[in-house]
């Protein structure tokens, strides 16, 4: 499974806004120039975010982004699943039960294993905090 700069960059912005928490809100283009990504997709991915509840958005000279949330309750997995949508390795375990997707899917025995390895993944993702990343972050800034 390989994931798309959605999640990467959303990551990394995400990252960039809680860093800066304590100065106030992050503008898009200070975000871009720091990460190096541009503004216009990080506006999208934002967007997504923002809907989701994991940022908002201040208006004004001194607006830009801020998080909505604690860093300790907000997981990468909030993050990786607001951009990606699902995040299953196949598609016949992402399409749900009862589903048409495949004819073998109500006998198929590697299904379980697929469906483990999404649990895996999720289960992963879910386990860590955007708090823990900050940590990390600071003990790389101090070496």
């Amino acid at each position: 499974m390989k994931l798309s700069t959605k999640s990467t960059y959303g990551l990394r912005a995400m990252l960039s806004i809680a860093m800066n928490s304590p100065k106030g809100a992050i503008s898009v283009a200070d975000i871009s120039k720091k990460e190096g990504i541009s503004v216009a997709y990080l506006e999208q991915l934002l967007n997504k975010l923002m809907h989701r509840g994991l940022v908002a958005s201040i208006r004004g000279p001194k607006g830009g982004y801020v998080l909505s949330k604690n860093t300790g309750a907000i997981t990468v997995g909030d993050i990786v699943k607001t951009l990606e949508g699902n995040i299953y390795p196949v598609h016949c375990i992402a399409a749900g039960k009862g589903s048409s997707a495949c004819k073998k899917s109500s006998g198929c025995v590697p299904k379980l294993v697929w469906m483990k390895l999404a649990k895996s993944i999720s289960d992963c993702l879910d386990s860590i905090t955007l708090k823990e990343l900050c940590a990390e972050a600071k003990k790389l800034d101090r070496r």
